[in-house]
């Protein structure tokens, strides 16, 4: 019988998962302002987690779904009861969001002090269950909409999937606007019209009575304080920072103040005021005159650049006492292309305000850093100087669009000094600087120009040693094997810098190079004649380690043997593996628990550490959450499974765990890497997990309401075709497309992704239908799906560090070309005919695997 499913239904759906996927992305951002990079991974972790255990909740309570059929075709009382637990769960929704907003908002956990900090463990423990608990109202909410709407349950998955795109998309259109916390109470408005809309579906045809009047102005009480609270945007709801992050450290100075705030998709970015702030990296201890005035620009919280205060006439004369200086001395004129420039330090250095020969072309990929610091400077901002043309775009897109070669490419010192066993930055994608993005460099010098590059000095060498790799391997991808005649190095007490050339260095300008270094007492580390005489003699180490590695790697005999030998992981990262900060090695992991809790080693002393401590933690509460429950309940089928028809037998539960299993862990493998490959061609984190998941979701949404039409092992043949062909192609697709505008990467990257899109819609509903004469499987399948999932999102990750992200891909076509072989064993010509069943515990994530 054709069941009659209101359209209301598929509004709430819509507008639940909608709010759902939002409150998911905003919780990227948090996290990227109130602790660090490594937590952004634990989004998507917990909201599978929520889904899991939701699921598995149903499967438990089958009286919340077994009469949903009834629901909407029987008496109004019947209807009522499912349709109110399905307005319940929408409320809880939207009261825990705002509960676990404000619960993480003042837990006193704080990510850095993990090492040495025990009750930080558990107060993780806390943090995790709290996030994952919007998400398992939202997965209730969900499964039992799936079960109410019967062999229409495609178009409830579809609504699911459509409204979780929505909801991706709505972030970073609204969060410019709103800011943080804002956003989130704009998120709960939206929760709470589905819970409405479900409310009214109810009672539509009935009279109004008090109790109806009655809940209809709580709903409308509820939607005009959450506004108010969006407008009024309390003080009390504020972002609690760590407080190892560079913001809240710059605000204990006395009378430092933020005066300026602004929330964007790429970054929170702030301006204080403050005495304090003082910060030349690299200045020579040579320079004893005064520091111009500055302010302080964060981006996150974190990452301190200076924005010097040039509205009155200021001196200047530190900036020629830093490193790169010694690029602008020996060209003078020109073209010159600044990467990041951050709060405007590199512009400085690269322009005379009374000489207007030089052409400098600053590439800053954050728009809302150009306008706060011309906010505060006006028409005195290096921004806005009459040399300088300010280009808001990411650097690898305007390199790939630009014909144009430049004199100096400077890659300013953007990052605050940090050990290297801190692995603050270890998960973070830097595109920036990888062999692909050090060939854009060099290829667009003019062939006497000069690439200038500073990195921080760690103890032993890591972060300068890894940039010289890069630079000597981006070389000899050029087909120059004598690497040592292009590259000099100048060294200070903290910083390297790096000048590299497409064309030897001439004796005329190596004694200019000596002449700069000893009249600003920097050490000549690095250069085609260099003596070991030479070295190590102003700021001087106990043994001259850093020019010992550069020449070694300059030298280019048994590269592969001078990585080994290192302490630290100094590979090239290339555009497959970004990860330039993450120097850790597995031989070190004795060492670091050795002394965990008695150096200084913030995160547990690797980011990857932290990877694997989540690892273990989901795997352990998806087991406990997911799986536990349902061996503790029981949960099978109560008589004899009917067998399918033209089968012999009922499928194998192997073959459904496996299928199902295959299926969680493959989506997750598929998915974790495209965002982070995306992160290039999108140009940002946030904007690229925004966009690649609304892609997926509205194309897996689409193919989950045509997938009753297609065969089920044939469109899991065609998946497994078209990610081999996206290992294979979607780097030429980047390289093509990555010099079009932003608006043109946006469509490009909806469009690559409606392939793979909508074949990965289709095999949950198709598992579905091959579950139709075997329903006591269904939780089983589902809680195995959930499992795979929750612990697939960690290893991605973790693997994606480890090898890189073709790895994770391959890894991914793999699990469905399991799922695929499993269809095959079990293809039937009539079984896809099969209506799907009513799953007491449904697909109930927004992911469609």
């Amino acid at each position: 019988m054709k069941q009659n499913v209101s359209t209301p239904i598929y509004a709430s759906i819509f507008l639940v998962s909608a709010s759902t996927l939002a409150w998911e992305i905003s919780l990227t951002r948090i996290f990227a302002i109130t602790q660090f990079y490594h937590f952004a991974f634990l989004v998507v972790n917990v909201a599978l987690l929520g889904f899991g255990a939701s699921g598995t909740v149903l499967a438990l309570r089958p009286q919340w779904t077994t009469d949903s059929t009834a629901v909407v075709v029987a008496h109004r009382h019947q209807r009522s009861a499912v349709y109110r637990r399905l307005e319940y769960c929408s409320l809880a929704f939207t009261a825990s969001l705002l509960g676990s907003y404000c619960i993480i908002n003042f837990l006193p956990f704080d990510s850095y002090a993990v090492a040495w900090d025990s009750s930080q463990i558990w107060l993780l423990i806390l943090y995790y269950l709290t996030l994952a608990t919007p998400f398992f109202f939202t997965g209730l909410a969900v499964g039992i909409a799936l079960s109410m709407t019967g062999t229409q349950n495609n178009r409830t998955y579809a609504a699911n999937l459509l409204g979780s795109a929505g909801g991706a998309l709505l972030v970073p259109l609204i969060l410019p606007i709103l800011g943080i916390p804002d956003i989130l109470f704009l998120i709960a408005a939206l929760g709470l019209l589905a819970a409405a809309i479900t409310r009214w579906q109810t009672h539509s045809r009935s009279l109004p009575n008090w109790r109806s009047i009655g809940a209809g102005l709580a709903y409308l009480s509820g939607w005009f304080a959450l506004l108010l609270l969006v407008v009024l945007s309390p003080a009390i709801a504020d972002l609690n920072l760590s407080v190892y992050k560079g913001l809240p450290q710059a605000l204990n100075y006395p009378q430092a103040a933020v005066i300026a705030r602004e929330d964007g998709v790429i970054a929170r970015t702030e301006l204080i005021e403050s005495g304090g702030v003082r910060s030349l990296p690299g200045l020579s201890f040579q320079y004893s005159g005064p520091l111009p005035p500055q302010y302080g620009l964060f981006s996150d919280s974190d990452d301190l650049s200076p924005v010097i205060d040039s509205r009155e006439d200021i001196d200047l004369t530190a900036l020629d006492y830093m490193p790169e200086a010694l690029a602008y001395e020996l060209r003078s004129e020109g073209a010159t292309l600044i990467l990041n420039p951050r709060g405007g330090l590199a512009i400085w250095q690269a322009i005379n305000p009374d000489d207007t020969r030089r052409q400098v072309y600053a590439v800053e990929p954050d728009p809302d850093i150009i306008a706060v610091v011309n906010d505060l400077l006006d028409e005195r901002s290096p921004y806005r100087q009459p040399q300088v043309l300010a280009i808001p775009e990411t650097t690898r897109s305007f390199l790939q669009r630009t014909p144009q070669n430049f004199d100096i490419i400077h890659l300013p010192l953007n990052q605050p000094f940090r050990p290297v066993t801190s692995g603050a930055y270890s998960l973070g994608e830097t595109y920036d600087l990888t062999l692909q993005a050090m060939q854009e460099y060099i290829k667009h010098l003019t062939p006497d120009g000069i690439l200038v590059l500073t990195r921080w000095l760690q103890t032993p060498p890591s972060e300068s040693a890894r940039a010289l790799a890069l630079v000597i391997e981006s070389l000899k991808r050029q087909g120059i094997e004598a690497t040592s005649e292009y590259v000099v190095a100048i060294r200070g007490v903290q910083t390297a810098t790096f000048f590299v050339k497409r064309t030897p260095w001439t004796a005329a300008e190596l004694g200019r190079v000596r002449q700069f270094a000893l009249d600003r007492r920097f050490d000549l580390a690095l250069a085609p004649d260099l003596r070991m005489e030479e070295t190590n003699q102003f700021n001087v180490t106990p043994d001259p380690y850093y020019e010992q590695v550069y020449a070694e790697l300059v030298a280019g005999e048994d590269v592969q043997g001078i990585y080994n030998r290192q302490p630290f992981d100094i590979t090239p990262p290339s555009d497959d593996h970004p990860f330039f900060f993450h120097f850790f090695k597995w031989s070190q992991t004795s060492t670091v628990l050795r002394t965990l809790g008695q150096t200084w080693q913030p995160f547990g002393g690797s980011g990857i550490l932290v990877l694997v401590a989540l690892l273990v933690l989901s795997a352990l509460a998806s087991v406990i959450l997911i799986i536990l429950p349902l061996l503790l309940g029981r949960v099978r089928s109560r008589s004899p499974q009917p067998k399918l028809e033209d089968e012999a037998e009922s499928p194998s539960q192997w073959h459904i765990l496996l299928y199902f299993g295959a299926l969680g862990l493959g989506f997750m493998l598929v998915e974790i890497p495209l965002i982070q490959r995306f992160i290039l061609f999108i140009g940002h984190p946030t904007l690229a997990l925004a966009v690649v998941l609304a892609g997926i979701l509205f194309w897996s949404g689409l193919g989950s309401l045509i997938s009753p039409r297609f065969s089920w092992h044939r469109s899991l043949f065609a998946l497994v075709a078209t990610l081999l062909l996206y290992v294979m192609a979607l780097t030429i697709g980047f390289e093509i497309l990555l010099g079009g505008s932003s608006t043109v990467r946006l469509i490009a990257t909806f469009m690559l992704l409606a392939p793979a899109g909508l074949l990965i819609g289709m095999p949950f509903p198709g598992g579905l239908r091959w579950l139709a004469g075997a329903p006591g499987l269904i939780p089983w399948a589902w809680a195995i799906n959930g499992c795979a999932s929750v612990i697939g999102s960690v290893l991605a990750a973790l693997l994606a560090l480890q090898w890189g992200f073709s790895v994770v891909l391959w890894l991914g076509i793999g699990c469905y070309l399991l799922a695929f072989a499993i269809t095959w064993l079990n293809r039937s010509p009539t079984r896809n005919r099969h209506p799907a069943p009513r799953p007491p515990a449904a697909q109930t994530a927004p992911r469609p695997g």
